[in-house]
This record gives structure tokens, sequence and C-alpha cells, in this order.
């Protein structure tokens, strides 16, 4: 059953929850229609190849945030409007991916939060090299399977491991 988690303002968490709240130090572009979203943790780490995220978003999101690091590479996108779509189409709430982006202007279309650090017309491979739902760390947080992400237009939070 799907679970879904209503976003609320990044800076209202701030608030609450204060230095228990694991805030990302990253500064993020957004890319898809949804500018606040929600949702459980899912993650992929790769490289430079989406094969990976690719194939579990055609699975499936039952409301969850996808979070990919992919080293921070600027040099290929990761997602375009296909894959997006797909994870559109298949009830992921959002993506937020260290690392590149395509077709941006089809992915503000999309009913989708999608945060990304650039975009980069060149694909990626498609070797499904890499790893899903491990830990990921970039800006100065660990992402776990099953976290709470809220992402808005300031940034990215997890809510405290308590709540």
């Amino acid at each position: 059953m799907p679970e879904t988690v209503t976003p609320v303002p990044t800076a209202d968490l701030v608030d609450r929850y204060g230095t228990d709240l694991r805030v990302c130090d990253l500064q993020f572009r957004q890319f898809g229609a949804h500018h606040g979203f929600a949702g459980r943790v899912r993650t992929v780490s790769c490289h430079e190849d989406n094969g990976l995220l690719r194939d579990l978003l055609r699975t499936p999101g039952e409301g969850a945030v996808l979070v990919v690091d992919g080293g921070g590479s600027l040099r290929t996108a990761l997602v375009g409007n296909l894959i997006a779509g797909a994870a559109q189409d298949n009830g992921w709430a959002g993506l937020v991916l260290h690392g590149a982006v395509r077709d941006s202007v089809a992915l503000a279309g999309l009913r989708l939060g999608i945060k990304a650090l650039g975009t980069n017309p060149r694909k990626s491979a498609k070797d499904a090299a890499g790893a899903v739902d491990v830990p990921v760390a970039f800006g100065g947080v660990t992402f776990r399977p099953g976290d709470v992400l809220h992402a808005d237009a300031d940034g990215i939070a997890l809510l405290p491991d308590r709540v």
C-alpha cells in the first residue's frame, strides 16, 4: 500500500527540530513541476551509468523519493524525460540526483519533484553498474533507505530517526 508523506516546508522543519534535522548542504537546481515533495527514501549509487535507476523507476514507487549518488558528475545525464516519465507514471514522489539531468524543458512539465546539480545532454552508460538501497552520502548528509525526506525551494531535509 502506498505511503503518502505530505511535504512540509523545510524551514518549518528546521524551526521544529533544530540541529536534530539533517539538512543537505549542496545547492540543487529544481527541474520537475513539483517544487515541494516528500517521501520515504530509496537509494541508488552509480557513476555515469543509469541502468539501475532506470530499472528501479519502472517499478511501483509507492510515494518514495529516489536519492541517487552519481558522484557529483556533470559529465553525463543520469535522468532524462523518458526515465523521469516512468518515475511519474509509477508513483514516485521525486528524485534527488547528485549528478546531472537532460531534457530539462520536458522535465519541467512532469508531475514529479526533481532536484539535480545541473544539466548535460550527453547520455550515460546503461550497464546497471552500482548498488540499490545502500546508504549514500553527499552534502554532509547520509541518506539511508527508509529515511523520510522533505524537499522544497529552500533545500533538502531528513527527519530525525526518532520521529
